[in-house]
């Protein structure tokens, strides 16, 4: 074999490497000229080595970065090599896509820079996935803050709210007092509903998932969207005919309609209209934060004011609003991430100043049919009650509350302030059912119960906690067999909860009641 022939192999061997990279390796001229285009190329930038071949490579540069390459340029005539530069590009689609260049010069004869040697890869994926990640780290770490606040709010607003119903009785006839009282109920009602969201937005509210009908979802709470977008702003509605199920907690999906709806509606100060739809969609490799499979799609389209890249990069960050203060708290669309992230999905949001927003929400299709939906409740004898409680809270004024209630129903009832002296009340007297918290310094409320039952096995138990039922049994403190009260509690709910559970045998399933 001749040495023209050997050159010819190895170039042709070079130019097959070349040609089957990922990568887009480009060679161009010093006045930016394409001189030519792999395979590689074409995949990430969409045009053809034909269209390439010839033309300025500037068509590539997004309209804020122009003056890159007269820099890069002047750099690679004096010889210089830039490594792993990131920056961006665009796509003869028109899509911006991170890419990460190493550039170096072409040398000719005599050392002289001839030409560009190019290599591109897109890492738009590999950007993406991270900053998912560092937006999940800032709302755990932030959660952490706000689970712990929500948990000692909820107690106060507990008091707060039996103070308002006994006030509230002994004011009938006042108009005047009447009416206070029902603004301060509103805005402990309005409180709730926060600590709800900083609940949710923590972790600490894992609700409570399962088979669920996205169109069913959306169908019911089509009077509340209505009444949520005014009178300037048209709500319409685009569901699919048939839908698969999806595994997630109906309440909170329909809190994340109404959160994105009146998100749209607050776009719109002069009108416009938002549409809800739903549809199936058929994911690839491409997304970095969900896997390939069919997801069922909600979409929330608003025709607003639209946002800049620079706000709809921290639309989900805990906090972050745009309203002025007071009138919004950069909880809405947190929540919403949580409880699309809690569900195995993602959201996406695609707005642009003056074109309005897209928010797009993809969650995993269940493989099983939905069951219909229907609403069942244990029913309870209402009768007041005679037995004994124990009632455990190392804070005193929840445990005069709960004590209140339950003296006010006929029930003799015992307080203790924490474990110890709560053993001590349960070897002494005739004690029905253990009231306790779940958590509660020195002893649990469920290191509490374990003991209790030593002395008196299978004596009823009510659990009382600020946090999600399901993240106490996760974290071992609660016992998910047991009964279970939500703080903030109506005195309805806590007598109706403690009524069925003394009514029920010595091992009773889980049953669970919310202001």
């Amino acid at each position: 074999m001749d040495s023209a022939s050997g050159d010819g192999e190895l170039r042709e061997r070079l130019a097959a490497i070349v040609d089957s990279s990922d990568d887009a390796i480009i060679s161009h001229t010093l006045a930016g000229v394409v001189t030519s285009w792999n395979a590689g190329a074409e995949r990430i930038y969409g045009y053809t080595a034909e269209e390439m071949t010839g033309r300025h490579a500037a068509v590539l540069f997004p309209p804020d970065r122009t003056g890159e390459l007269s820099h890069i340029l002047d750099r690679l005539r004096r010889g210089e090599r830039i490594d792993h530069y990131e920056t961006r590009r665009v796509r003869k689609d028109g899509t911006v896509i991170d890419v990460s260049i190493s550039v170096s010069p072409v040398h000719g004869a005599g050392g002289r820079v001839v030409g560009v040697a190019n290599v591109s890869r897109d890492i738009t994926g590999r950007n993406q996935a991270e900053a998912a990640a560092r937006r999940l780290e800032r709302m755990e770490a932030v959660g952490h803050l706000a689970g712990g606040i929500a948990h000692e709010f909820s107690d106060l607003l507990g008091i707060i709210i039996d103070r308002l119903e006994l006030i509230a009785g002994q004011t009938a006839g006042l108009p005047a007092l009447q009416a206070d009282v029902e603004l301060i109920r509103a805005a402990a009602r309005r409180a709730a509903d926060l600590v709800d969201e900083l609940l949710v937005f923590s972790g600490q509210d894992a609700g409570r998932p399962g088979i669920t009908d996205l169109n069913s979802v959306i169908s019911g709470v089509r009077s509340l969207v209505s009444a949520s977008t005014g009178l300037t702003v048209v709500a319409r509605f685009d569901l699919a005919d048939t839908l698969p199920p999806v595994v997630a907690d109906p309440h909170r999906l329909e809190q994340a309609v109404i959160n994105l709806v009146v998100n749209a509606r607050d776009a719109m100060p002069l009108g416009g209209t938002v549409t809800i739809g739903t549809g199936l969609a058929d994911l690839g490799e491409g997304d970095p934060e969900l896997p390939p499979g069919r997801y069922v799609e909600l979409t929330v389209r608003d025709t607003g004011t639209g946002m800049s890249p620079e706000v709809a990069a921290r639309v989900f960050d805990p906090f972050f609003t745009t309203k002025p203060p007071g009138q919004g708290a950069g909880l809405g669309l947190t929540t919403v991430y949580r409880t699309v992230a809690d569900a195995g999905g993602a959201i996406s949001v695609d707005s642009a100043p003056g074109a309005g927003t897209a928010m797009r929400i993809y969650l995993p299709a269940a493989t099983v049919p939905a069951p219909r939906s229907a609403d069942t409740a244990p029913a309870g004898d209402a009768a007041a009650g005679r037995e004994t409680i124990l009632v455990v809270d190392d804070e005193p004024a929840v445990r005069t509350v709960a004590a209140r209630i339950l003296r006010g129903d006929g029930y003799t009832v015992l307080e203790a302030a924490g474990g110890e002296e709560a053993l001590l009340l349960a070897s002494a007297h005739d004690v029905s059912l253990l009231l306790t918290d779940t958590v509660m310094p020195r002893m649990s409320g469920a290191a509490l119960a374990d003991r209790v039952h030593q002395l008196k096995p299978g004596l009823p138990v009510v659990y009382m906690s600020g946090y999600d039922a399901e993240i106490l049994r996760r974290e071992g403190t609660g016992d998910g067999d047991q009964a279970f009260l939500a703080k903030p509690f109506t005195a309805a709910a806590m007598l109706a909860l403690v009524r069925a559970t003394l009514g029920r045998p010595a091992s009773p399933a889980r049953h669970e009641a919310e202001a």
